[in-house]
């Protein structure tokens, strides 16, 4: 009998062409998605007389550098006005499908992919970004690439690679209300820590995570890259197939069908064996908050910070105190007494329609004691989230209403946070800097960032949710 496989091991090998003496193995690349910061790779396959290898399987968007105000007229940095022209001539010049600024669908890359269908089960996806696991979410084998690597699935269609280990993180039990997919993610990385997962391709599995929506699961394998791993993903399930079903580039009528038939092979195997297993109970994780300057940096927010006079570990001890120096916040203080100068809502981790309900929940009826920004994961969540009225919502709480793109993630269009601020934020990393020189960055749900909004500090957000829809 077949020794039984896990998902992983599955993906690697419907994607694997052949092998190298040092154990690399040429993969077969089904989607790979470019937006304007790829402007190198293109730069390199000119420099070698390549050409674009598959241009029906390339896609690009519009989303890194781009405006997300003042829309509509021209870029007023110049340089970035340069990038989006330049990611409009490369793929113009070699036949890939752009989701550039004037079109309906632009948006955040690992926003853009899942809604138009173009992330599907089974699917090896590939980008030059980091968070490319995201996609992963749909039992897709996605992962971010450095620009070498950009320009020779441009020109081949192909990437070598090796083989990661295997981890399974399962989340059993039921979360609690005010509990969702982005405080598990941070509870899995406080629990295993930012390296944790380093050299592992990692499953998602348990009651917890089949109950959580393709927009929860999409925040998880999101953020598997913050615990270090080379990518996350999440067998597909029902879910996954009534997420899918009707998409633009989905397949119709009876090839939908088909592909569930063969979707639904794309799981783990009975007796598979990991490498490393993780196990977490849903019923024991609450809100959570990073206090700190990495995403393991995360406590439940009726917590209190760390103090470094308590640490035996010298290298601990130094690492926290420079940590809360950094963010300037006194040792061993109350979580929820660390105020707030902005909020963020937005980014590839918590910018989707579910993203935006959850935090206008929060707000509807309320003011913000701080100023924020409010930036759509898309152009199509934005014009959802419009018809539902959301947009008011955050309007009349004193935010701002923006258009799509990465915007104050990580601070590369001029949506900064000013030096020394603190911000709530539903982005995925809270490096030094991150969000500006000098940023001091909170990470934390979208519910919770609309709790520190009305509040002015880090807060819980399950009283607030007493009574209203989650």
């Amino acid at each position: 009998m077949d020794e039984p496989q896990t998902l992983i091991d599955k993906m690697w090998s419907a994607h694997a062409i052949t092998r190298r003496e040092d154990g690399a193995a040429l993969l077969w690349v089904d989607r790979h998605y470019v937006h304007e910061g790829s402007f190198h790779a293109f730069t390199q396959m000119h420099e070698r007389g390549g050409a674009v290898a598959e241009p029906a399987l390339t896609f690009g968007i519009a989303d890194h550098y781009v405006p997300t105000r003042g829309r509509g007229g021209r870029i007023a940095d110049p340089d970035i006005a340069a990038m989006v022209r330049t990611l409009e001539k490369n793929t113009t010049e070699s036949g890939i499908k752009l989701f550039g600024l004037g079109d309906p669908r632009q948006g955040i890359v690992h926003v853009v992919g899942p809604e138009q269908g173009l992330t599907l089960p089974g699917l090896l996806i590939v980008c030059g970004d980091s968070h490319t696991s995201t996609h992963g979410a749909f039992g897709a084998y996605a992962f971010g690439i450095g620009a070498s690597e950009v320009a020779h699935v441009l020109m081949t269609q192909t990437l070598w690679q090796k083989k990661p280990k295997r981890m399974r993180v399962t989340v059993g039990g039921k979360t609690t209300a005010g509990v969702g997919a982005k405080d598990i993610a941070l509870a899995i990385i406080a629990r295993i820590g930012a390296d944790g997962a380093q050299g592992h391709a990692v499953e998602f599995a348990g009651s917890a995570i089949a109950a959580l929506s393709m927009e929860g699961r999409m925040t998880l394998c999101n953020m598997s890259i913050e615990a270090g791993g080379r990518c996350g993903m999440v067998a597909p399930d029902a879910t996954t197939f009534t997420y899918l079903r009707g998409r633009p580039y989905t397949p119709r009528g009876t090839a939908f069908e088909q592909a569930v038939e063969a979707w639904s092979r794309l799981v783990s195997d009975p007796g598979a064996s990991f490498d490393r297993e993780v196990m977490l109970d849903a019923n024991m994780i609450a809100p959570i908050v990073t206090w700190g300057i990495t995403p393991d940096d995360a406590l439940p927010i009726d917590a209190h910070v760390p103090d470094p006079a308590g640490e035996t570990d010298p290298v601990r001890a130094k690492y926290l105190r420079e940590a809360l120096d950094y963010m300037g916040i006194a040792p061993g203080k109350k979580l929820t007494e660390i105020t707030v100068d902005r909020v963020f809502i937005g980014s590839c981790t918590n910018a989707r329609i579910e993203d935006l309900r959850a935090a206008a929940a929060v707000l509807a009826g309320r003011s913000s004691k701080v100023p924020g920004l409010v930036s759509p994961g898309s152009t199509t969540v934005k014009r959802q989230a419009e018809q539902e009225g959301l947009d008011r919502i955050f309007r009349d709480a004193g935010l701002e209403w923006a258009d799509a793109g990465c915007s104050m993630c990580l601070g590369l269009n001029g949506d900064l946070v000013p030096p020394g601020e603190r911000c709530a934020s539903t982005t995925n990393r809270n490096f030094r800097g991150r969000q500006g020189p000098g940023a001091r960055t909170h990470l934390m749900s979208p519910a919770m960032v609309a709790a520190a909004a009305v509040t002015g500090h880090l807060a819980d957000v399950r009283p607030l949710l007493a009574g209203r829809a989650p």
